[in-house]
């Protein structure tokens, strides 16, 4: 990034770096944000609420304080970033994007992810918009309305980690966190040019309080490149004894993370994800880009996984979820929450013994196979959506091509094939269709999100189209736009 870049479209390592070093102050970048968010924040509704201004700038000065002291700090040192309103943040209101939850008092305790991204020295100052209780992968609520996209106000920012994607892409925020079982972190990070980390179940540890084993829905970082999702990671993973399913291997390493080269990376490129319908913009721009990614040097096989099976196991898992998660608000509320919510959880209630062990029996193989594709390639890549970013009135998208959609997740198949594989996925940009961005679904081996993340960034040095190279929304105006499919 070059220093004449405003701060706020530094990436997280240099600002990391430049903070460590002296080179710029924490009080510095915590003003570039906090501006940014007043000048931007209104127009697309990523941030719903925040600490108090003085407070985010004492933060900010005892940050420059611990470093001219030579105290030892974390890797996201004064970095600020906000919380998905689904988490808990102690000072901060957990609303869920929920009229159950309007009048929720502040938390008095961090959630487990929260703690590790302080005790790395970030500064949360806020949090970020969501649907309500993560529903679906548009972001949209009674509390706070549409998150919009940066590049074009007049669509969706995506789902349900959309105001993170959002914040990110219009530079409020350096780095950020989502969660994603169907899609929620995937689908807003295609749409708004940015990555989403999708981890191995295990790999950042939960303390949710209902099922602490599945494998269904995980909690990963978001940036914008590869490396700074690296640096996120870092701080979040790791294991912990309230976490049983939380890998106990050092998250340091994700701080060498580097750009893979080309010769080193075999591709098994899929076009549908075994037959999920794609526009023909999405399709065009993924032709592009694999293109470019064979012209530069990588081994590419075309190769569908068998995934149509997943769906019915990623539908009866999910419905058991929202069941698990939200029967006593179904209970006590139904008329203040969202109908298709309710009609969720009452799903899950009628599943029976046997569909439930149908749907992890299916889930186990599907796995399996999967991780044996990985003797032939190194990667998998599909597109991340199927369809560019949607106008903001719809509240799921309910055709694409010839095939229309009776249900908000049926769309989102591209991503929960893939969460029932329970291997890691990076969304990264992989090009524009006009002035909307195109991403690109990069699956790696269980485990295996290193090699994942470098294989992103090398993907990302050669595409051209993620962080301080890529393109940044242009102040949210259609005018002098670059080229169409551009970067």
């Amino acid at each position: 990034m070059t220093t004449d870049s405003p701060l706020y479209w530094w990436s997280a390592t240099d600002l990391a770096r430049g903070i460590r070093t002296r080179e710029i102050s924490a009080e510095e970048v915590m003003r570039a944000h906090l501006d940014r968010i007043a000048e931007t924040n209104e127009k697309i509704g990523a941030i719903v609420s925040m600490i108090p201004e003085p407070e985010a700038l004492a933060a900010a000065r005892e940050a420059d304080h611990a470093v001219a002291r030579g105290d030892e700090v974390g890797f996201l040192h004064g970095l600020p970033t906000a919380v998905k309103d689904l988490m808990d943040v102690a000072g901060l209101p957990t609303r869920h994007g929920s009229a159950v939850y309007a009048d929720a008092p502040p938390a008095t305790r961090d959630a487990l992810m929260v703690r590790r991204i302080r005790e790395a020295g970030a500064i949360i100052i806020g949090k970020t918009n969501t649907p309500e209780a993560g529903l679906g992968t548009l972001t949209f609520n009674p509390l706070h309305g549409v998150c919009r996209n940066p590049f074009d106000t007049s669509r969706h920012a995506g789902g349900s980690s959309g105001g993170a994607a959002a914040a990110l892409a219009a530079g409020m925020l350096p780095i950020a966190d989502g969660s994603d079982s169907g899609g929620s972190l995937r689908y807003p990070a295609a749409f708004c040019n940015v990555v989403g980390v999708r981890p191995t179940p295990g790999r950042v540890a939960s303390g949710r309080p209902d099922n602490g084993w599945t494998a269904h829905g995980v909690l990963g970082p978001m940036a914008r490149s590869s490396l700074d999702a690296a640096l996120g990671l870092a701080a979040m993973s790791g294991a912990d004894r309230d976490a049983p399913i939380s890998i106990p291997e050092d998250p340091g390493r994700f701080l060498d993370v580097v750009a893979a080269p080309p010769s080193h990376v075999r591709i098994g490129w899929s076009a549908t994800a075994d037959g999920v319908p794609i526009s023909a913009e999405v399709s065009a721009v993924h032709a592009t880009a694999r293109a470019t990614l064979a012209a530069a040097g990588y081994p590419i096989i075309d190769l569908e996984p068998e995934l149509a099976d997943a769906e019915e196991a990623w539908e009866t898992i999910e419905m058991f979820n929202f069941f698990a998660f939200g029967r006593e608000d179904a209970a006590r509320h139904p008329d203040r929450m969202r109908p298709d919510l309710v009609r969720n959880i009452r799903q899950g209630e009628r599943l029976t013994a046997g569909q439930l062990a149908d749907a992890l029996r299916k889930r186990t193989e599907i796995f399996r196979r999967t991780e044996r594709l990985f003797e032939q390639i190194d990667v998998l890549i599909a597109p991340a959506t199927p369809v560019v970013a949607p106008p903001a009135e719809v509240e799921w998208v309910d055709r694409v091509g010839d095939v229309e959609y009776d249900r908000y997740f049926r769309w989102q198949m591209l991503a929960n094939r893939f969460t029932v594989t329970a291997h890691p996925v990076v969304v990264t940009p992989g090009g524009f269709s006009g002035e909307l961005p195109v991403g690109l679904q990069v699956v790696g081996r269980h485990r295996g999100e290193f090699d994942l993340l470098c294989a992103t960034a090398g993907i990302e040095s050669v595409l051209g189209c993620a962080g301080p190279a890529g393109r940044h929304p242009l102040e949210f105006a259609s005018s002098n736009r670059p080229d169409p499919g551009a970067c």
